[in-house]
Parts: structure tokens; sequence; C-alpha cells
């Protein structure tokens, strides 16, 4: 379905790649470094490059990582165990995780933030629990009941067949 991306040979071609690649959104080095490897034709190319980015400024873990971790922590509402287990997936080192959590955490009641999440889920629950909105009809994802033996014909289960079948003259 999607084309294989051409390898790039020139210095300016796999920059002009980076610099598209930050335009979409920020990069940790790591996936910068990966990216960069899979266009570029040699590895040391790629490397040239990154350390460009990083010289100019526009790669800087420390600083992705307090974006990531405010953007995750306000818009999201996301805590800091989960915050910290998306950026070292995404190559961070662990100091510049740890500064990040401190100081989005420091402004932020991670408390308060459990128990508004908490509460919304029980909101939504709460919906779904009252019996005031329930129709009366039977479940549709329940499993059917066993039958009912004085619904079965006289001779539907194996005993009673042997006996009609002896009764009725059968085999």
């Amino acid at each position: 379905m999607f084309r294989k991306a051409r390898k790039l040979a020139s210095e300016e071609e796999l920059y002009a790649a980076g610099l598209r690649a930050l335009a979409r959104r920020a990069h940790s080095v790591y996936e910068m470094r990966q990216a960069l490897e899979r266009r570029a034709e040699e590895k040391s190319l790629a490397r040239r490059v990154l350390e460009r980015l990083k010289r100019e400024g526009l790669l800087d873990d420390a600083r992705y990582a307090r974006q990531f971790a405010r953007q995750h922590a306000e818009s999201r509402r996301q805590g800091r165990f989960r915050i910290a287990r998306d950026l070292r997936a995404r190559g961070v080192p662990d100091r510049h995780i740890e500064a990040a959590l401190e100081e989005i955490f420091a402004e932020t009641d991670e408390a308060a933030l459990v128990r508004k999440r908490i509460n919304r889920r029980l909101r939504s629950l709460r919906g779904l629990l009252d019996s005031s909105q329930w129709s009366g009809r039977p479940d549709s994802n329940r499993r059917p009941s066993a039958p009912q033996a004085d619904a079965l014909p006289g001779c539907a289960t194996p005993r009673l067949m042997l006996r009609c079948a002896r009764h009725c003259g059968g085999p």
C-alpha cells in the first residue's frame, strides 16, 4: 500500500527530511536517529545530520521530556508512571524523565487528578448501573437458560427415547 521511502544520499536531503519530521511533531533524539537511519544510505550521514540538529538546538531530550510530560499531564490527565513509561519507550534518558516529572507534578496535584478520573469513570458507570433506565427487556447478550423438562417433547431426552422405542416397537 505504501511505497518504501527512497534512500537519501546527501546530507542536505537528509537534513531537510529531519526538518520535515520535526515540523510534524517533536521527536526525541532516539526517535530521530531511527528515522534518519531508515532514510540514509549511510549511517555516518545520519549521525552527522543528528549532530547538526542537536547543535542548532532543534533536538533536545530534556525539552522534549518537559513538553511531552506537560501535554500528557494537563490535556490527557495521565499520571507520573504512565508518562515515564511512554518517555522511556521513546528513548528519553531517565535523568531527563525524572527532571521533567518533578517540574510538572510540582505544579499539579496528582491525587486530585486521580480523584477526577475516578469520579468521571463513576459518572459514566452510574448511567449503566441505574435500573430505572433499563427497558425491562431481558439482556440479549445473556446466555439462554437450559430448557425446562416439560417444554421438551415426550421422547426428546435419551432415557425417554429408549422407553419410547421399546413401547412403540422401534429399534
